[in-house]
């Protein structure tokens, strides 16, 4: 009977792979996190006071115009992946069709978003430093806090994403060389996600 006595190596075909503009995105993105953790715990620290209203997403307006906005960007999520996976092959007028429809549900939620603070501080006097309604300003402020800085990075990503665009048609991507896509995509995909989670503690919970 033999025994191996030696090392046992397994191969990782994506190990080493990564390009150094993923590598500075994913640890940018990991600080970013911390920031939206720390948003996050202050608000349900916060909640956890007396001095809240009963119901936030009745105070807010209900939820059927957030979760279209959850959906908007879920879909935009969807339409990133279908453009990357057109320039890995080498489909340049998909690339640029699902890049475009990226950028307009980018720029559509931030639309809605600004229509919904005009209605919160017209109709219901909600302001980032004033609340009518049954609660304390901590309330008003913590929400436009929260979902602004969400805004500020859907904002920022819908210029990445125009900036890649331009690239796209000039040909940059011609030869399908995908990495500087992907690389948007993992910014894209980050700013998706964190809405799912703003959304469903400030409006569903």
């Amino acid at each position: 009977m033999s025994t191996h006595t030696g090392n046992i190596e397994y191969t990782d075909e994506q190990f080493g792979k990564a390009s150094p503009g993923k590598l500075g995105m994913w640890i940018f993105l990991v600080t970013d996190a911390m920031s939206f953790s720390g948003f996050l715990l202050a608000y349900g620290i916060l909640r956890a006071q007396k001095d809240w209203p009963a119901d936030p997403a009745e105070a807010l307006g209900g939820v059927t115009l957030s979760g279209f906005m959850t959906f908007l960007l879920i879909c935009s999520s969807v339409s990133m992946v279908l453009s990357i996976d057109a320039c890995r092959n080498k489909n340049r007028e998909g690339m640029l069709n699902w890049l475009l429809f990226t950028i307009v549900g980018g720029a559509t939620f931030l639309g809605i978003q600004a229509y919904e603070y005009t209605h919160l501080m017209h109709e219901m006097g909600m302001t980032f430093a004033t609340y009518s309604g049954q609660g304390s300003n901590l309330f008003s402020s913590t929400f436009f806090a929260i979902t602004g800085f969400h805004g500020l990075h859907v904002f920022t990503g819908v210029c990445y994403l125009i900036f890649m665009y331009k690239k796209a048609f000039d040909g940059k991507f011609a030869d399908g060389n995908h990495n500087e896509l992907e690389i948007a995509g993992l910014f894209w995909h980050f700013v998706d996600l964190v809405w799912i989670l703003v959304f469903t503690f400030i409006y569903l919970l």
